[in-house]
């Protein structure tokens, strides 16, 4: 059922034509098997695939120059099978190690332990109460769709948190609330890949980037910080144009609100403010950030730091950017303690364990998925497939002259296209990243600057649709506003969110790579040299 909310933004004909392509995504993503099925049957399809191919002899010319590491004295690149015994020997003694190798899976869980005692003990939820509640009328879009985007860093916390309370801010003020919805999960869902602080998708997406990159130059390694620099300046310009978005183009689109649609527990619901323990805690929270802040600057900071590059004694190539997850888990975990304390949800370190055990029991998913993820990776990379995908690639992007911009234009728009089916960020990018990743490497682009396209493709359509995880969420949240809502006008209202960010993001990846010639983060290149 369509609301007449719908009706009133598009006509009965263009609801029409937009309902079936809503349907039509909606219907190819649930043929789509459970991300988890999915890797399994990629596995099986590897098998096979590398069978046909090795009885042919599928092969291509080694672009690397003689003497590479890794490149056959006869130059040529040749699909390795696996429907073998030397492959069935491969297959069973490194089940295992392929799942304990597999880069993303202890530094996801890493960081999450330390994530996890500062959203347990209540510190995320209050820092965000804090920073929406406390902005005023005129900077309250801005703000809101600002803590959607700094709200990543702990996963659920922006859909289950945020969300909600925006629609019920802007409820109070007499605004529409579903305006306020779009612009926290605008932020939240289309700002996904952006923030000030690294979290636990940096070393996620990291680890697959580094796998498929070690198929073109084996000693290549990618580090969680790489996309830092870009992703910190996505992070207020997602913020600055999805406010403009929800003042200029989606509030005047839904018009005034109707308080007759809205549910009759929502007149009863009001968002509570922070009481004195959670100001006295985030003020000990924040004195904890200053410290252990602190502290880690020292180490890296003065020419006589202990974590510089022994031999460079530069920041680049550091100890301590090697090591970020870990201090991504202490300033987390400290001021988290720090904050539980003060309000009395962490009183021994009992309580501090169970937080962690938490959030390590939730993700069991994840982990799950990780050990199918991981046999794939390893499949594709032992049997050279990305390597001959990536050179006959990179030979026709060269051949039709799709290079620079262009080129990440249109890697942008397609990774966004297939996000509307995978919407996991991880599950897509352990498909994609063993083409890509070499293709555009033997283009001549870094690892970190394909990484940074990616994610911005990931990002600008999670909010269109309904494959993301926690979009029926969403629809349930609006559903209390607006009674009988239908998932053609919640895609609707967050479609110009979806498309502007879109364009504009690229536009800001063009201008910081190509025009200023800026690096996406600590240390990471622009462009790669396959031959030197």
């Amino acid at each position: 059922m369509h609301s007449s909310t719908t009706e009133q933004q598009g006509g009965p004909h263009k609801r029409t034509l937009f309902t079936r392509f809503l349907d039509t995504v909606e219907w190819l993503g649930n043929l789509l098997p459970h991300p988890v099925t999915l890797f399994a049957i990629f596995c099986v399809a590897i098998l096979l695939a590398s069978g046909i191919a090795g009885y042919f002899d599928v092969s291509v010319a080694d672009p690397r120059p003689e003497g590479a590491k890794g490149r056959a004295a006869d130059g040529m690149i040749y699909v390795q099978s696996l429907l073998n015994a030397e492959g069935l020997q491969m297959i069973v003694t490194n089940l295992v190690k392929n799942f304990t190798g597999f880069a993303p899976l202890g530094t996801v869980l890493v960081a999450m332990l330390g994530v996890s005692v500062a959203e347990h003990s209540g510190l995320l939820s209050a820092s965000m109460r804090g920073l929406v509640m406390g902005a005023s009328r005129r900077t309250v879009t801005f703000t809101i769709v600002f803590a959607g985007i700094i709200s990543n860093t702990a996963s659920e916390l922006g859909y289950v948190v945020l969300i909600p309370l925006a629609a019920m801010i802007f409820h109070s003020l007499g605004r529409h609330p579903l305006a306020g919805l779009a612009a926290a999960f605008a932020g939240v869902s289309g700002g996904y890949s952006a923030n000030l602080l690294l979290g636990t998708v940096d070393p996620l997406l990291s680890g697959i980037t580094e796998s498929a990159a070690q198929m073109i130059d084996p000693d290549y390694s990618v580090g969680p910080e790489m996309n830092w620099y870009f992703m910190f300046i996505s992070t207020f310009f997602i913020a600055i144009v999805g406010a403009w978005i929800t003042d200029k183009i989606v509030e005047p689109k839904l018009g005034q609100y109707d308080h007759s649609q809205a549910s009759e527990d929502v007149a009863a619901a009001s968002a509570s403010k922070l009481n004195d323990d959670e100001k006295r805690g985030l003020r000990n929270a924040g004195i904890a950030v200053l410290i252990v802040s602190g502290i880690l600057a020292l180490t890296i900071v003065p020419e006589w730091g202990p974590l510089r590059h022994p031999e460079t004694n530069e920041v680049a190539g550091s100890p301590f950017l090697k090591g970020i997850v870990a201090f991504i888990m202490v300033f987390f975990a400290v001021p988290g303690i720090v904050f539980g304390r003060t309000v009395g949800t962490i009183n021994n370190d009992r309580d501090v364990i169970d937080s962690m055990s938490k959030s390590m029991s939730a993700m069991g998913m994840y982990i799950v998925l990780v050990f199918f993820a991981a046999q794939f990776v390893a499949f594709f990379k032992w049997t050279n497939f990305g390597q001959v995908i990536a050179v006959g690639g990179a030979d026709f992007l060269q051949t039709i002259g799709l290079t620079g911009p262009a080129l990440f234009f249109a890697f942008i728009l397609m990774c966004g296209l297939i996000n509307l089916s995978v919407g996991s960020a991880s599950a897509q990018w352990a498909i994609t990243a063993p083409i890509f990743v070499p293709m555009l490497m033997l283009v001549g682009y870094a690892p970190e600057t394909i990484q940074s396209a990616y994610r911005i493709g990931d990002s600008v359509t999670n909010i269109i649709t309904p494959m993301m995880s926690y979009f029926g969420l969403i629809l349930a949240v609006a559903c209390r506003y607006v009674k009988n809502l239908g998932i053609g006008t919640l895609i609707a209202t967050m479609l110009p969110y979806s498309m502007i960010f879109m364009v504009g993001w690229s536009i800001l990846f063009y201008v910081w790579v190509f025009v200023l010639g800026l690096p996406v983060g600590p240390g990471a290149e622009t462009y790669y040299n396959f031959n030197q």
